[in-house]
Protein backbone atom coordinates (compact mmCIF):
# COMPACT_ATOMS: atom_id res chain seq x y z
CA UNK A 1 0.00 0.00 0.00
CA UNK A 2 1.69 3.48 -0.83
CA UNK A 3 2.39 5.60 1.83
CA UNK A 4 2.53 9.75 1.56
CA UNK A 5 4.18 11.71 4.23
CA UNK A 6 5.00 15.95 4.74
CA UNK A 7 8.20 16.69 6.02
CA UNK A 8 10.48 19.44 6.36
CA UNK A 9 13.24 19.31 4.26
CA UNK A 10 15.69 21.90 3.73
CA UNK A 11 13.16 24.65 5.11
CA UNK A 12 10.17 23.71 3.02
CA UNK A 13 7.10 21.49 3.77
CA UNK A 14 7.61 18.48 0.82
CA UNK A 15 5.55 15.17 0.16
CA UNK A 16 7.15 12.42 0.57
CA UNK A 17 7.13 8.47 -0.50
CA UNK A 18 7.94 6.04 2.13
CA UNK A 19 11.00 3.81 0.91
CA UNK A 20 11.80 1.23 3.81
CA UNK A 21 13.85 2.97 6.35
CA UNK A 22 13.81 6.10 4.11
CA UNK A 23 11.63 8.76 2.52
CA UNK A 24 12.22 10.07 -0.98
CA UNK A 25 11.09 13.90 -2.36
CA UNK A 26 10.14 13.93 -5.87
CA UNK A 27 13.54 15.53 -6.45
CA UNK A 28 15.22 12.27 -5.45
CA UNK A 29 16.69 13.43 -1.81
CA UNK A 30 16.55 11.01 0.86
CA UNK A 31 16.06 11.39 4.53
CA UNK A 32 15.97 8.56 7.09
CA UNK A 33 12.85 8.42 8.12
CA UNK A 34 14.11 8.74 12.08
CA UNK A 35 15.41 11.70 11.48
CA UNK A 36 12.81 13.53 9.85
CA UNK A 37 11.15 16.24 10.67
CA UNK A 38 7.46 15.62 10.02
CA UNK A 39 4.50 18.03 9.19
CA UNK A 40 0.61 16.92 9.32
CA UNK A 41 0.77 14.02 6.08
CA UNK A 42 -2.37 16.23 4.97
CA UNK A 43 -3.60 20.00 4.88
CA UNK A 44 -7.14 20.26 5.53
CA UNK A 45 -9.82 22.84 5.16
CA UNK A 46 -11.47 21.03 8.42
CA UNK A 47 -11.69 18.21 10.92
CA UNK A 48 -14.95 17.00 11.70
CA UNK A 49 -14.86 14.19 14.15
CA UNK A 50 -18.00 12.08 15.21
CA UNK A 51 -18.52 11.34 18.67
CA UNK A 52 -19.23 7.95 19.59
CA UNK A 53 -19.21 5.21 16.99
CA UNK A 54 -17.12 2.33 19.20
CA UNK A 55 -19.69 -0.40 20.52
CA UNK A 56 -16.94 -0.66 23.86
CA UNK A 57 -16.50 2.82 24.56
CA UNK A 58 -20.76 2.89 24.49
CA UNK A 59 -20.50 0.47 26.64
CA UNK A 60 -18.58 2.01 28.95
CA UNK A 61 -20.51 5.11 29.10
CA UNK A 62 -23.57 2.73 30.08
CA UNK A 63 -25.33 4.72 27.10
CA UNK A 64 -27.33 4.09 24.26
CA UNK A 65 -26.35 5.43 20.93
CA UNK A 66 -28.87 7.93 18.89
CA UNK A 67 -30.20 6.32 15.25
CA UNK A 68 -27.66 8.13 13.64
CA UNK A 69 -24.58 10.01 14.39
CA UNK A 70 -23.12 13.46 15.95
CA UNK A 71 -20.47 15.26 15.16
CA UNK A 72 -18.23 18.31 16.23
CA UNK A 73 -15.12 20.28 15.25
CA UNK A 74 -12.01 20.48 15.65
CA UNK A 75 -10.33 23.60 13.91
CA UNK A 76 -7.37 23.19 11.66
CA UNK A 77 -4.86 25.39 14.45
CA UNK A 78 -5.14 22.34 16.37
CA UNK A 79 -3.47 20.35 13.75
CA UNK A 80 -0.05 19.03 15.41
CA UNK A 81 2.29 16.08 13.22
CA UNK A 82 3.80 12.66 14.29
CA UNK A 83 6.58 13.09 17.47
CA UNK A 84 4.74 16.45 18.01
CA UNK A 85 4.08 17.59 21.26
CA UNK A 86 0.66 17.94 22.79
CA UNK A 87 0.20 20.84 25.50
CA UNK A 88 -1.54 20.80 28.34
CA UNK A 89 -2.26 24.35 29.61
CA UNK A 90 -0.80 24.89 32.70
CA UNK A 91 -3.58 25.03 35.56
CA UNK A 92 -5.28 21.83 33.37
CA UNK A 93 -5.45 18.45 34.33
CA UNK A 94 -7.70 16.24 32.34
CA UNK A 95 -5.71 15.76 29.08
CA UNK A 96 -7.39 12.40 27.67
CA UNK A 97 -6.30 10.32 24.39
CA UNK A 98 -8.10 9.04 22.14
CA UNK A 99 -6.67 6.55 19.32
CA UNK A 100 -8.63 7.10 16.09
CA UNK A 101 -8.71 6.17 12.35
CA UNK A 102 -8.89 9.59 10.23
CA UNK A 103 -10.21 9.75 7.17
CA UNK A 104 -8.75 11.74 4.20
CA UNK A 105 -10.84 12.94 1.54
CA UNK A 106 -9.22 12.56 -2.27
CA UNK A 107 -11.90 14.27 -4.26
CA UNK A 108 -14.76 17.66 -3.61
CA UNK A 109 -17.87 15.24 -2.12
CA UNK A 110 -21.36 16.32 -1.52
CA UNK A 111 -25.05 14.45 -1.86
CA UNK A 112 -23.23 11.20 -2.27
CA UNK A 113 -24.47 7.78 -0.79
CA UNK A 114 -22.53 5.84 1.35
CA UNK A 115 -21.69 2.90 -1.94
CA UNK A 116 -20.16 5.77 -4.06
CA UNK A 117 -18.31 7.27 -0.39
CA UNK A 118 -15.21 4.91 -0.93
CA UNK A 119 -14.36 6.77 -4.56
CA UNK A 120 -13.99 10.16 -2.52
CA UNK A 121 -11.49 8.91 -0.08
CA UNK A 122 -7.71 9.64 -0.76
CA UNK A 123 -6.80 7.09 2.00
CA UNK A 124 -6.60 6.79 6.07
CA UNK A 125 -4.04 8.20 8.23
CA UNK A 126 -3.58 7.72 12.15
CA UNK A 127 -5.17 9.94 14.59
CA UNK A 128 -5.28 10.88 18.60
CA UNK A 129 -8.52 12.95 19.26
CA UNK A 130 -7.11 14.51 22.61
CA UNK A 131 -10.17 16.22 24.62
CA UNK A 132 -9.11 18.52 27.31
CA UNK A 133 -11.67 17.93 29.49
CA UNK A 134 -10.94 20.65 31.75
CA UNK A 135 -13.05 22.85 29.53
CA UNK A 136 -16.27 19.91 28.86
CA UNK A 137 -18.59 22.05 31.41
CA UNK A 138 -18.15 25.13 29.48
CA UNK A 139 -18.05 24.50 25.99
CA UNK A 140 -20.77 21.11 26.05
CA UNK A 141 -22.37 20.25 22.77
CA UNK A 142 -19.95 22.29 20.80
CA UNK A 143 -16.81 20.70 22.26
CA UNK A 144 -14.37 23.92 21.32
CA UNK A 145 -11.89 24.36 23.64
CA UNK A 146 -12.27 20.54 24.71
CA UNK A 147 -11.17 19.00 20.96
CA UNK A 148 -9.76 21.80 19.49
CA UNK A 149 -7.57 23.80 21.65
CA UNK A 150 -3.86 24.14 19.76
CA UNK A 151 -2.07 20.69 19.05
CA UNK A 152 -4.43 18.49 19.88
CA UNK A 153 -4.92 16.88 16.41
CA UNK A 154 -1.86 15.22 15.42
CA UNK A 155 -2.28 12.78 12.24
CA UNK A 156 0.19 11.16 10.81
CA UNK A 157 2.47 9.64 9.89
CA UNK A 158 1.98 9.18 6.68
CA UNK A 159 -1.62 9.10 3.96
CA UNK A 160 -1.67 5.37 3.31
CA UNK A 161 -3.99 4.73 0.28
CA UNK A 162 -5.55 1.44 -0.60
CA UNK A 163 -6.14 0.74 2.29
CA UNK A 164 -9.57 -1.81 3.48
CA UNK A 165 -10.85 -0.18 7.10
CA UNK A 166 -12.13 -3.72 7.98
CA UNK A 167 -10.85 -5.84 10.78
CA UNK A 168 -8.66 -3.92 11.35
CA UNK A 169 -6.88 -3.29 15.02
CA UNK A 170 -6.21 -0.16 16.93
CA UNK A 171 -3.91 0.17 19.89
CA UNK A 172 -2.94 3.39 21.90
CA UNK A 173 0.12 2.62 24.51
CA UNK A 174 1.00 4.60 27.35
CA UNK A 175 4.87 4.96 27.75
CA UNK A 176 4.99 1.48 26.30
CA UNK A 177 1.80 0.36 27.78
CA UNK A 178 -1.30 -0.53 25.99
CA UNK A 179 -4.06 1.42 27.15
CA UNK A 180 -6.79 0.68 24.55
CA UNK A 181 -7.64 -2.11 22.47
CA UNK A 182 -9.91 -2.37 19.77
CA UNK A 183 -10.99 -2.84 16.27
CA UNK A 184 -12.54 -1.26 12.79
CA UNK A 185 -15.13 -4.04 13.40
CA UNK A 186 -16.69 -2.21 16.49
CA UNK A 187 -17.86 0.85 14.79
CA UNK A 188 -21.30 1.79 14.73
CA UNK A 189 -20.98 3.61 11.24
CA UNK A 190 -18.35 2.74 9.08
CA UNK A 191 -16.28 4.92 6.99
CA UNK A 192 -18.23 5.29 3.69
CA UNK A 193 -21.41 6.26 6.21
CA UNK A 194 -19.12 8.79 8.01
CA UNK A 195 -18.47 10.53 4.92
CA UNK A 196 -21.88 10.21 2.83
CA UNK A 197 -23.24 11.79 6.07
CA UNK A 198 -21.45 14.69 6.20
CA UNK A 199 -21.49 15.57 2.78
CA UNK A 200 -25.07 15.68 2.58
CA UNK A 201 -24.75 19.32 3.92
CA UNK A 202 -21.32 20.30 4.24
CA UNK A 203 -18.97 20.16 0.97
CA UNK A 204 -15.81 17.98 1.61
CA UNK A 205 -12.85 19.19 -0.28
CA UNK A 206 -9.72 16.84 -1.05
CA UNK A 207 -7.53 17.04 2.16
CA UNK A 208 -10.30 17.47 4.86
CA UNK A 209 -9.74 15.11 7.56
CA UNK A 210 -13.03 13.22 9.62
CA UNK A 211 -12.13 11.18 12.73
CA UNK A 212 -14.23 7.91 13.05
CA UNK A 213 -13.91 7.29 16.70
CA UNK A 214 -12.49 6.00 19.20
CA UNK A 215 -12.54 2.61 21.63
CA UNK A 216 -13.09 2.24 25.21
CA UNK A 217 -10.46 3.04 28.05
CA UNK A 218 -9.52 6.89 27.46
CA UNK A 219 -7.82 7.85 29.90
CA UNK A 220 -5.52 11.61 31.48
CA UNK A 221 -2.23 11.66 30.48
CA UNK A 222 0.50 13.47 32.16
CA UNK A 223 3.41 15.44 31.24
CA UNK A 224 6.46 13.49 30.39
CA UNK A 225 4.28 10.96 29.21
CA UNK A 226 4.85 9.19 25.60
CA UNK A 227 1.41 8.22 23.24
CA UNK A 228 1.18 6.23 20.84
CA UNK A 229 -1.72 5.29 18.36
CA UNK A 230 -1.05 2.00 16.69
CA UNK A 231 -3.53 1.07 13.52
CA UNK A 232 -2.60 -2.19 11.62
CA UNK A 233 -1.99 -1.10 7.95
CA UNK A 234 -1.50 3.13 8.96
CA UNK A 235 1.37 2.70 11.08
CA UNK A 236 2.60 4.38 14.23
CA UNK A 237 1.80 8.07 15.49
CA UNK A 238 3.98 8.92 18.42
CA UNK A 239 3.57 11.74 21.14
CA UNK A 240 4.52 13.32 23.79
CA UNK A 241 2.87 15.24 26.56
CA UNK A 242 4.24 19.15 27.93
CA UNK A 243 3.14 21.43 30.31
CA UNK A 244 2.17 25.08 28.41
CA UNK A 245 4.12 27.87 28.95
CA UNK A 246 1.46 30.19 30.47
CA UNK A 247 -1.47 29.37 32.71
CA UNK A 248 -4.98 30.22 31.73
CA UNK A 249 -5.73 33.54 32.17
CA UNK A 250 -7.92 33.97 34.81
CA UNK A 251 -8.79 37.91 34.20
CA UNK A 252 -11.43 36.72 31.04
CA UNK A 253 -13.95 33.37 30.32
CA UNK A 254 -14.84 30.34 32.22
CA UNK A 255 -12.18 28.31 34.08
CA UNK A 256 -11.42 24.74 34.53
CA UNK A 257 -13.70 23.06 36.17
CA UNK A 258 -13.73 19.29 37.92
CA UNK A 259 -17.40 18.72 38.13
CA UNK A 260 -18.77 14.93 37.96
CA UNK A 261 -19.21 15.56 34.28
CA UNK A 262 -15.53 16.47 33.97
CA UNK A 263 -14.16 13.69 36.15
CA UNK A 264 -17.28 11.26 35.20
CA UNK A 265 -15.55 11.70 31.39
CA UNK A 266 -12.03 11.94 31.75
CA UNK A 267 -11.65 8.60 33.93
CA UNK A 268 -14.13 6.46 31.68
CA UNK A 269 -17.98 7.24 32.36
CA UNK A 270 -18.01 5.79 35.96
CA UNK A 271 -21.55 6.93 36.17
CA UNK A 272 -22.19 5.23 39.36
CA UNK A 273 -20.23 7.85 41.27
CA UNK A 274 -21.88 10.48 39.95
CA UNK A 275 -23.22 13.06 42.68
CA UNK A 276 -21.87 10.72 45.39
CA UNK A 277 -17.97 11.25 44.86
CA UNK A 278 -16.22 14.13 47.48
CA UNK A 279 -15.49 17.05 45.43
CA UNK A 280 -11.52 16.87 44.54
CA UNK A 281 -9.49 19.47 46.84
Amino acid sequence: MPEYRRILLDGAAVQVTVDGDELVAGDGRRVRTEDALHLPPVVPSKVIAVHLNHRSRVGEFRIGLPDTPTYFHKPVSALNAHRGAIVRPEGCTWLNYEGEVAIVIGRTARNISPAEAGEYIAGYTVANDYGLHDFRDTDAGSMLRVKGSDTLCPLGPGLVTDWDFHGKRLRTYVNGQVVQDGSTDEMTWDMHYLVADIARTITLYPGDVLLSGTPANSRPVQPGDVVEVEVEGLGRLTNHIVTGPTAIRTDVGAQPTESEEVLSTALGGDWEFRGIRPPRR
